[in-house]
């Protein structure tokens, strides 16, 4: 069974003690989830836990600033009259009642015209709680490679990973470039199979707790090629990890520090975030559990589609980026540069357990998703979900 999740070092984070960010104790809750089960939480530990990922794991803060010099980007209300949205499914129709219930639904946003047009929170879940985001995080570890480039840290995403991390070098990921690791094209072969104790999503956790993010460089350098680079589409949250990592060389600092200063405090944010730690040394998982609000999230959406711009006409990206980013990889048309693709102007990030974030550029709509499904991936949750958000995008376009 293959999950598309960040959740490659859950066997690390067994390893690592509770605390509230990277140094504060935190009191041990009995409602929470045991950190090595993440997978296999029940549904009150979901509940109690997703809003309390800082409580439970290391984590660092994501700054959004001084809100007196960085007021948080507005999101007017302005309500629209979604109870007409209507779907079928499997031979079943929905409504948007139905869809929040079958769907286990903790959190939903709908952003129309910069506006919000439906905004509901269940199951425990407020205004003011910062849900995990599991593999969202991805996307936004895709618009920090953007901002370096934008910087000048990182020439050109045609680099070789070589260049920003030279202890690569004479292994499986010689050669490959930047873009490569983005689309999950490398051609190195990795194994995410969350049920083979072999595998390298069971391994590679350890690794982590006892290597830290060298560690974690060094075991991805030793993995064999399987193809050529670029050939062939592979979903690696392993090379997320490398992404980060090449972001972390060529800054010189940390994600969460360089996410605070290119885009928590700049579009910018209502909250601080916190991004989970791999491991003890200090290093974020590129590819997983950012936690923020419910509408932080939808900023991130409107950060993506409006193209990096800020709200004073500046922007943190490269003014291609997010084309390019949302431009169908060779090896996959599905996935971007760790986004997904569906269609022209429609994209999203998405993690497991039902979170999401969905881009309907034409239309001009965010839809963002806090969910506590059953199980980490779920067919049937995931069609009914994109059966609501296309019938919510043609409620809204007439």
């Amino acid at each position: 069974m293959r999950l598309f999740l960040c959740a490659a070092h859950l066997v690390a984070w067994a390893a690592l003690p509770l605390f509230a960010h990277a140094d504060t104790p935190a009191t041990d809750s009995k409602a929470f989830g045991p950190p090595d089960r993440v997978l296999f939480w029940t549904p009150d530990q979901q509940r109690a836990s997703y809003p309390n990922m800082d409580r439970i794991f290391l984590t660092r803060e994501i700054s959004r600033g001084d809100p007196k010099t960085h007021p948080a980007f507005p999101l007017p209300v302005a309500l629209e009259d979604l109870s007409k949205v209507s779907f079928e499914v499997a031979g079943k129709r929905y409504t948007i009642a139905d869809y929040l219930e079958h769907n286990h639904v903790a959190g939903l946003l709908v952003i129309h015209n910069g506006k919000i047009a439906y905004e509901r929170y269940a199951l425990g879940h407020t205004a003011t709680s910062k849900w995990t985001s599991f593999s969202v995080a991805k996307s936004l570890t895709s618009m920090l490679v953007g901002a370096a480039i934008k910087d000048g840290y990182i020439k050109d995403v045609n680099d070789p990973v070589t260049d920003y991390l030279p202890v690569l070098k004479g292994t499986s990921y010689e050669g490959v470039t930047i873009r490569q690791v983005l689309q999950m094209s490398s051609g190195v072969g990795w194994n995410e199979d969350y049920t083979d104790p072999k595998s390298d999503v069971a391994r590679i956790g350890a690794v982590a707790a006892q290597g830290g993010s060298l560690g974690l460089v060094k075991y991805m350098g030793a993995l064999p090629r399987v193809a050529p680079a670029g050939s062939k589409f592979n979903y690696n949250t392993g090379e997320t990890h490398l992404a980060g990592a090449i972001v972390r060389a060529a800054v010189g600092n940390n994600l969460s520090s360089y996410a605070s200063q290119k885009i928590w405090s700049k579009f910018a944010m209502e909250s601080n975030g916190f991004w989970m730690l791999a491991d003890e040394y200090g290093a974020e998982h590129a590819g997983c559990c950012m936690s923020a609000t419910l509408r932080d999230y939808g900023r991130i959406g409107l950060l993506a589609l409006r193209k990096g711009v800020l709200a004073d006409g500046t922007s943190v990206l490269p003014e291609s980026w997010m084309k390019d980013a949302t431009t169908p990889s060779p090896s996959m048309p599905g996935y971007g540069y760790q986004w997904w693709l569906v269609g022209p102007g429609d994209f999203g990030a998405r993690g497991i357990f039902g979170q999401s974030i969905e881009i309907y550029e034409p239309q001009n709509i965010v839809i963002v998703t806090h969910g506590l499904w059953p199980n980490a991936s779920n067919k049937e949750l995931s069609e009914i979900r994109r059966a609501f958000h296309e019938a919510v995008r043609d409620t809204l376009s007439h």
